[in-house]
């Protein structure tokens, strides 16, 4: 029965595809952490800018 099941190869195509799609999305969350950390520092030097630039305060 267990040699059976060892060689039974029904449902091996849907393990197939949730491997594939674990590393398509583990993938994606490096990819969108690498784009965050490089996004930064151009964030904060806009911010910095900003609020230091001095614009009609009182009307």
């Amino acid at each position: 029965m267990f040699a059976a099941f060892l060689s039974d190869d029904a449902g091996a195509i849907t393990v197939d595809w949730v491997v594939l799609t674990a590393a398509i999305v583990g993938l994606a969350i490096a990819v969108v952490a690498l784009i965050q950390a490089a996004a930064e520092s151009p964030t904060n030097a806009l911010n910095s800018s900003v609020r230091s630039d001095i614009i009609a305060t009182e009307f």
